[in-house]
Formats: structure tokens, sequence, C-alpha cells
């Protein structure tokens, strides 16, 4: 074992760098991160290491791009009918994008993207992203409110500027870029949602809604277990993903310990947004 507890079998940040030029990553690239460090495996510098070797491999002009969520304390009254929310929000503390962890699911290294230093986060309490580099403020301006996953938005500018998607061990079903393919997919009687939230406004604390989607259960109702899915947890998602690279798309490789690809985003947009036109029937 390394000093401080390091196995000594813990990959050198250069050594990640040169697993993910190997993959395909370029100087100037814009990507959207998805990464699972149990599956990366030890690395010099833990988390920091792993955004090291990530910001090395994209360089100065490069952008990086992750969804963070948020830890909202009074996101429990969206489970209460629309009709009592604002009551019971009235004395809610307002919440605040900069501090508000990221969600649990999302994982540790989108916490640790959220803190470094250069990172921007925009201040949609539902679609929050994190975004580095050279396209950050790109990526986020002028991105709508709701419908925050759909065009205009982060996902929508990610696929404009020719950016790709590089999954680090992570699941199937995270490929969050997928969302934006549900907005152009032509399926009848998307489900929609409105959630309500305690915000800071310009004249001070406001309770304000955020209507898009069902990014949370799906767009339609849609067996797990079915065509083929991978389990009963499984999701459309995961049955895209699964789809798409099956097709020979995108780059693969290793990183670390883990399996990687480097897909791009447009291209897996265009697929799943055709996908579920096909097989999202009610």
């Amino acid at each position: 074992m390394a000093q401080g507890g390091m196995s000594m079998d813990a990959k050198a940040v250069d050594e990640l760098v040169a697993d993910l030029e190997r993959l395909g990553v370029r100087r100037g690239d814009v990507l959207m991160l998805h990464a699972s460090l149990r599956r990366i495996g030890p690395v010099a510098g833990g988390p920091t290491g792993v955004l090291d070797a990530i910001d090395a491999a994209v360089g100065s002009s490069g952008t990086l791009l992750m969804i963070l969520g948020a830890v909202i304390e009074h996101e429990w009254v969206n489970q209460h009918p629309e009709g009592d929310r604002a009551a019971l929000l009235a004395n809610a503390a307002p919440y605040d994008p900069l501090v508000s962890p990221v969600l649990p699911e999302v994982g540790y290294l989108a916490e640790a993207f959220r803190l470094r230093q250069g990172t921007i986060v925009n201040d949609n309490p539902s679609g929050r992203f994190a975004a580095r580099g050279a396209r950050a403020h790109e990526l986020f301006h002028d991105a709508p409110w709701d419908d925050y996953y759909g065009p205009g938005s982060p996902l929508h500018r990610l696929c404009d500027a020719g950016g790709r998607v590089l999954r680090l061990g992570s699941n199937l079903e995270t490929v969050t870029a997928l969302h934006y393919a549900e907005y152009l997919a032509e399926v009848p009687e998307k489900r929609r949602v409105r959630r309500h939230y305690r915000v800071q406004g310009r004249n001070g604390p406001e309770t304000r809604s955020v209507e898009c989607l069902d990014d949370e259960h799906g767009i339609v109702d849609w067996p797990a277990t079915a065509a083929g899915a991978a389990g009963p947890d499984s999701d459309y998602f995961a049955l895209i993903m699964q789809s798409y690279l099956a097709t020979g798309r995108g780059e693969r490789g290793r990183f670390g310990r883990s399996d990687a690809e480097l897909v791009d985003a447009a291209d897996v947009v265009q697929f799943g947004a055709r996908w579920m036109t096909e097989h999202l029937v009610r």
C-alpha cells in the first residue's frame, strides 16, 4: 500500500491521459462526461486525478459538460397535489444552485466537477448542469427554463457543437443526451410534468414552476422487461444504448479499469429519436 493509503497499482494521471488519447479524445473536444469512479478503480489523486486527466486530454480549447441534478430540501412538495404546493413552499428556504450538492445517484465525480475551480453551474433546479472550458458559457447561454433538455438546451448545444459523449464505466441508462431525443421523437401524447420550487428571484424569494417532459418516469409507460431489456430495472435508455453500440458506432477502449466509449452526441440523439418513434407506442 502506498503512502496515504493509495494502492500501489493506482493509475497515474498521464496513464489516464494516454487511455483517453487512444480512445480518440482530442484537444478542443466538447465532451459530456458520465463516469463511475468505482469502476475506473484507484487513481492517483482520486476524483481530482480523473478530472486532471480529462482536462489535460481536451486542453485549454476543450469543453466539458456534466449533469448534476440537485439536492433540494423542499423537493418533497412535488409529491403533493399541485394546488397545495404554493402554500407548502411559502416559508421554504430558496434553492441555491451554487451550494446545493449533486444528486447522490449522479455520482461523486459530478460533485468534484461542480466544486472544481473554473466550473460554472446553471440555475435550473430540475435541469442543473455544470460546464467548464472554452465553450462552457456558449452551452448555457439563453438556455430555456422549461423543457430544459429540449431545443435550446445545453444538450441541443452539445449536438450543434459537434460534441461527443464520453462514458467511463457508467451504466447504459445514464446517457442524458437521450432526454433531448425524447423531444425530437415523433411519439404521440408524451407525458409532461410540472414541478414547483422556491427560488431566489430579482426581488427576493419566489415560488416558480418548471414544466417539461417527464424525465423521471419516461415520456410514456414502458415495461422494463420488454424487447430484451437487461433486467427489471432497465429503462428504454438502456435498450437504446444497447442497440446503438451493437451497430459498431463510436470508439471503445479502456480508462483505468473500466470500459470506455466515445460516441457522437448528435448521432446517438438521432438514433434515439428514431428508436423512440418506432417503439414508444401507447
